[in-house]
């Protein structure tokens, strides 16, 4: 059995604002000195440390001590991480846990119990509660369930809290019914839409100008599920992308296609977040 693989956190949560404190000093002098160090300028204590960079790490903003290229546009555009595009981005990399864009494997929990929730057990639960979530990660993952349960809890709190990545709307609590539901997301702007696409183009379809719109739609641990869709949901956004000249749609003769028509996925990342900024 595979294991849980989230307690790079500890006990500490996701927060915008400590995350913001982190990239500041990355992107100052970097993450090379003595903890003590880091320490001061954040104003992080020694316990706290580790788990805020593996947060940042996870979402895609640091590596090997620096800010990731993608990570230096979010600091450019959006320092105190408040834009709802940031959280989107930030979402689209925790849900490969730490193994990022490499080949995915057969069964999703291999990669943890952030890509088993994103991509297995989400779309397969309109709403659940957090016991629902912590039993059948119990039949999955093989750690206790007393720690299925209690990191199951801060992933959650992550989607939930507007500190965190609730702007997505990826998962909302109802209080009234005491349940998470996994509705229609918040879906950010369309060029980050076309960011993910075409980061998970160059890991499924490397090296191609067009696919069949299908084997997109439906692929393993693609596009539609980190949306928060049904790959049936998927014309919708491809109309918004070829309105903003991401990519071109053939749909006169089946099998339907798809043709990119980007640059690059940093190019879209920054296109996203001018248009933000100009909204």
């Amino acid at each position: 059995m595979p294991r849980l693989q989230l307690s790079f956190h500890t006990t500490f949560a996701l927060k915008k604002s400590e995350l913001s404190r982190l990239l500041k000093v990355v992107a100052e002098v970097g993450l090379k000195g003595p903890i003590e160090e880091l320490m001061a300028r954040t104003g992080f204590g020694n316990k706290k440390v580790g788990p805020v960079k593996s947060w940042a790490s996870r979402g895609g903003l640091i590596r090997n001590g620096v800010l990731t290229p993608e990570g230096e546009l979010v600091w450019k555009y959006d320092p105190r991480l408040l834009s709802q595009t940031t959280a989107w981005f930030m979402h689209f990399n925790l849900s490969f846990g730490d193994q990022g864009l490499t080949t995915p494997p057969a069964a999703v929990a291999d990669w943890g119990g952030w890509p088993y929730f994103v991509f297995a057990f989400r779309p397969q639960h309109p709403d659940f509660t957090e016991d629902d979530l912590a039993a059948e990660g119990a039949a999955v993952f093989d750690d206790k369930p007393s720690l299925i349960k209690s990191n199951f809890a801060y992933m959650l709190r992550a989607y939930t809290s507007p500190e965190a990545l609730g702007a997505c709307r990826f998962l909302t609590w109802n209080a009234g019914r005491n349940t998470y539901e996994a509705g229609e997301p918040d879906l950010p702007n369309p060029f980050l839409i076309g960011h993910v696409l075409a980061r998970l183009w160059e890991r499924d379809f490397s090296g191609t100008t067009s696919v069949v719109t299908d084997d997109l739609s439906n692929h393993h641990m693609g596009i539609a599920a980190v949306l928060g869709l049904h790959p049936s949901s998927m014309q919708r956004i491809l109309d918004r992308l070829e309105g903003r000249s991401v990519v071109e749609q053939r749909r006169t003769v089946a099998p339907y296609q798809l043709v990119r028509r980007w640059e690059s996925p940093f190019a879209l990342l920054e296109k996203a977040y001018r248009d933000d900024q100009s909204a």
